[in-house]
């Protein structure tokens, strides 16, 4: 299996290897972490062989089942070779979320919320016994606060056995400051970095487009929102008097500190105080429920490749549930939704389905936003959003994943104007190209003025050919399709190899469509 290894894998196992075999990762989701850290294992085993035990431990029981399926594939493909892998051959077990297994098996793959009250003992166990213990902390990010430091309560206790103690921290978005520090202390430093940008420089993930995609409330939506923001202005006013301190604060320092005064029921300031956080809730969640949101994803889910795999985040359960109806209407059987108020069997079942193909779009609620592999996946639409740039990094990483047959990926960014949500997805796209669009609700069409001055050059060219209106027909249903995707920028050998690839007649259309709009930007910027 090491044979397959990226460039970066191996010159981050080396940097791993020469800090003792301890150490954090960041690295941009879908760029083979879980094959990083089982080849770290793998290495470890051949000079430890049984006397390794390999803990791993995962924040879901969703990632405990990949992580099971993924090490199974790896100790299986390589059994019968002369890799190190295969010397890796044993028992499996699991805790957590439902299973508990044995925790002497030589791997052992627990769910945080497990793994909290004996893992620690159970290293230490290992360790006195004469065993090698190689931890993996996958999405090691979640471990740093509250209880899940429990976990690492070992640590003061193993000085007689740290040249036997190994430790790997996973992550897409490492925490910095005081939380950086203590993971440190505990997995070892940070000791390799490799970002979206990089990978897709080094095909290590697809190239990519963002798609900003801006919304308008309906009126009544809009009155609402302004009223509730000049009460918030009000209250923040009244607050800053008492508080001046506010002015200087960041965003999640002024909650804070606003939580702490809204506490003191001795305090006159803490109505005002609990009023303005009530506030700030009901105006975002205003804003991430606004109408548009459903209606705009499902024109857009309309105008997308009939075999593209589709992801779609949402922030709201109710919302989720709204745009399954909305699209398993129009797409019956092709759509599934995975988020927490479903059952175990259920969640499964809809993941199964989506990798099979027997559904190609999945609604999810932030239940997906860490480390589950669905690979086939290569367009993404954000309906509700979050300020929280971890869990946008790990958005765009879902479908940037590399798969046979798979060229590129999309992003679509849905955002309402005039309000205090992001205009913009990720400041630092990297190598991702933006793209801004309108999404239009009441004539349900969305605007791309470049894409929209090409398209409207082309159509009245033909029309002034004298093209039949049966073809004109047709040309205007193909540059509706291409407004929101980024086709007509594609190379040109991309294009006709398109062109020679298509099976139907309306996508070969299309496609020769995209050639003439290409063919017309390329004559205006020679001009």
């Amino acid at each position: 299996m090491e044979r397959n290894l990226y460039p970066w894998q191996e010159d981050c196992l080396k940097r791993w290897l020469s800090n003792g075999g301890r150490g954090m990762v960041q690295a941009a989701t879908g760029t083979g972490k879980t094959r990083l850290a089982l080849v770290a294992a793998a290495r470890l085993q051949g000079e430890w062989k049984d006397k390794l035990k390999v803990k791993i431990v995962v924040p879901t029981g969703a990632l405990m089942r990949q992580w099971n399926q993924s090490l199974r594939e790896f100790l299986n493909a390589d059994g019968e070779g002369d890799g190190e892998a295969a010397a890796m051959q044993g028992d499996i077990g699991m805790r957590g979320n439902g299973f508990q297994m044995p925790p002497d098996r030589k791997y052992m793959i627990y769910v945080i919320n497990s793994a909290r009250y004996e893992l620690a003992r159970q290293i230490l166990s290992d360790l006195k016994k004469g065993f090698a213990v190689f931890l993996i902390a996958d999405e090691c990010h979640r471990y740093e606060s509250g209880q899940n430091r429990l976990i690492f309560e070992f640590l003061p206790y193993i000085d007689a056995y740290r040249d036997r103690f190994f430790s790997l921290g996973l992550s897409a978005t490492l925490p910095s400051g005081q939380e950086y520090a203590w993971l440190a202390s505990v997995l070892g430093k940070k000791i390799y970095s490799y970002g979206m940008s990089r990978a897709v420089s080094m095909k290590s993930l697809c190239p990519y487009d963002i798609f900003h995609v801006s919304l308008s409330f309906e009126k009544e939506e809009a009155d609402e929102y302004e009223e509730i923001t000049e009460q918030m202005r009000l209250l923040y006013h009244r607050l800053l008097g008492d508080f001046p301190i506010l002015r200087n604060m960041r965003q999640k320092e002024q909650f804070e500190l606003l939580r702490t005064i809204a506490g003191r029921r001795d305090s006159g300031s803490a109505p005002r105080a609990e009023r303005y956080m009530r506030l700030t809730f009901k105006r975002k969640s205003l804003v991430c429920l606004a109408s548009a949101r459903s209606a705009c994803a499902r024109e857009l889910v309309g105008l997308l490749p009939s075999y593209e795999k589709i992801l779609i985040f949402g922030e709201r359960i109710d919302q989720a549930e709204e745009l399954y109806l909305l699209l398993e209407e129009r797409y019956p059987g092709k759509v599934g939704r995975y988020h927490s108020r479903m059952g175990l069997q259920a969640k499964q079942n809809t993941l199964s389905r989506f990798s099979s193909g027997e559904i190609r779009i999945l609604i999810t609620c932030r239940a997906l936003d860490e480390g589950l592999n669905v690979p086939d996946a290569s367009v993404g639409i954000v309906l509700s959003g979050t300020s929280m740039q971890r869990q946008r990094v790990q958005r765009l990483g879902r479908i940037l994943r590399k798969k046979e047959g798979k060229d590129r990926a999309s992003l679509y960014y849905l955002h309402v104007t005039g309000t205090a949500e992001d205009t913009c997805f990720l400041p630092d796209s990297g190598e991702g190209r933006i793209v801004e669009l309108e999404y239009r609700s009441a004539v349900q069409r969305f605007v791309n003025p470049p894409y929209d001055r090409a398209a409207g050059q082309l159509l009245e060219r033909f029309s002034e050919m004298g093209l039949q209106p049966e073809k004109q027909k047709e040309l205007r249903r193909c540059l509706r399709l291409g407004s929101v995707r980024t086709d007509w920028l594609r190379e040109r050998a991309d294009i006709e190899a398109e062109i020679q690839r298509a099976r139907y007649a309306s996508d070969k259309n299309y496609w020769l469509c995209m050639k003439k709009l290409r063919e017309a930007a390329s004559t205006q910027k020679t001009l």
